[in-house]
């Protein structure tokens, strides 16, 4: 009888019953083929389709050639593009392939795992989300210890995706609770180091930074196969008891930092303004100083000048230095002047003519 013809369900190779495979196993591939079958029924073929009914050793020799070739060739698979392939040897972890058609020993030598690494993953830490898209905080979690001995209220959310499936797999036992756990000891020991004001206001980037690399590093000497992609914090505020608190804290905080932004834009008007005055104060002193010297030490060349005409002339000079007084004493002034020699003015009655006198005087 040709194999064509065959059907029903007697497992042969067109197809049989209940979607089986060629060698029998079911529809997802997951069971062995019994090869002691497969043979007694090859050799029962085989013997169908010889001339003769004798199929011999050379019939049993194509069965198995047959079957060593399907066998091998079923150890060809395909890993997509958001997936890796985790190669099993008798269950145990091999190696992990990348994307593309690749090979592994067929079953039940290796096996294959692929699962998907592309998938963004979350992890929340001090609170749980609730369905009506809030948030219930988780107070084991959330309050942690500041750098100045406050309590702050924290809560954050982890993104990680699986970075190498096969240590992802086999090298953590529950990897997603592993990274849960480190990620709250990252966060604490952080926060450990950092101020309360920090925390909340301008250092919260810092502090996701810092969490996320630390973090990393110790998944990643755990062996975890996980690459953390981000760390978010939803809130970080002090403890609800003592927010009431903290918040008058903070608005005399922000009192004080406006008094000294005031007392420091005086402090930068005033001072400059002062070391100018003084900076003019001490050319104009420096200015006075020079002409003082310089008139002094004109006046002494002047007098020494004079001395040496004088030691060289005393009579001329005496004279010339007379009359040099006279003309700058009476220059400008009104003045009468009466000969009291013997030219016949003995006669004349001297007086004071304090009209004119006044009258030049009211001109000037």
């Amino acid at each position: 009888m040709p194999w064509s013809n065959q059907g029903g369900n007697d497992g042969g190779w067109q197809g049989g019953g209940g979607n089986r495979g060629p060698w029998g196993q079911g529809p997802s591939g997951q069971q062995p083929p019994n090869l002691e079958d497969i043979i007694k029924k090859g050799q029962e073929r085989l013997k169908d389709i010889i001339p003769g009914g004798g199929g011999g050793r050379l019939g049993l020799i194509i069965i198995l050639l047959v079957i060593i070739t399907a066998w091998l060739l079923s150890g060809f698979y395909k890993v997509e593009t958001t997936e890796q392939g985790v190669v099993l040897r008798f269950g145990s972890w091999v190696e992990t392939t990348q994307p593309g058609l690749n090979y592994h020993l067929p079953y039940p030598i290796e096996t294959v795992l692929t699962p998907q690494v592309t998938k963004l993953n979350s992890v929340e830490i001090g609170f749980r989300a609730t369905r009506n898209g809030g948030s219930t905080p988780i107070e084991a979690e959330s309050l942690m210890l500041t750098g100045d001995e406050n309590i702050v209220d924290i809560g954050f959310t982890v993104l990680w995706k699986i970075k190498d499936a096969g240590k992802f797999l086999f090298n953590v036992d529950e990897p997603e609770l592993t990274i849960k756990q480190v990620a709250e000891s990252a966060m604490r020991e952080i926060i450990g180091r950092t101020d309360l004001t920090e925390a909340i206001t301008k250092g919260r980037l810092l502090v996701e930074t810092e969490v996320l690399k630390r973090l990393q590093e110790v998944l990643d000497e755990y062996g975890t196969g996980a690459q953390i992609m981000q760390v978010q914090l939803n809130n970080a505020e002090p403890p609800t008891q003592v927010i009431a608190a903290f918040r008058d804290v903070q608005a005399a905080e922000a009192d004080k930092e406006r008094a000294q932004n005031d007392a420091l834009a005086y402090s930068n008007d005033i001072i400059p303004r002062a070391r100018g005055q003084a900076e003019k104060i001490r050319q104009e002193a420096e200015g006075y100083k020079q002409r003082v010297i310089a008139e002094a030490e004109g006046e002494a060349a002047r007098f020494i000048s004079v001395y040496d005409e004088y030691v060289k002339a005393p009579y001329v000079t005496r004279q010339r230095i007379y009359l040099e007084t006279l003309e700058e004493v009476f220059s400008g002034k009104q003045k009468i002047i009466i000969d009291g020699g013997k030219s016949g003015t003995s006669g004349v009655v001297p007086y004071l003519p304090l009209t004119e006198l006044q009258k030049g005087m009211s001109k000037k």
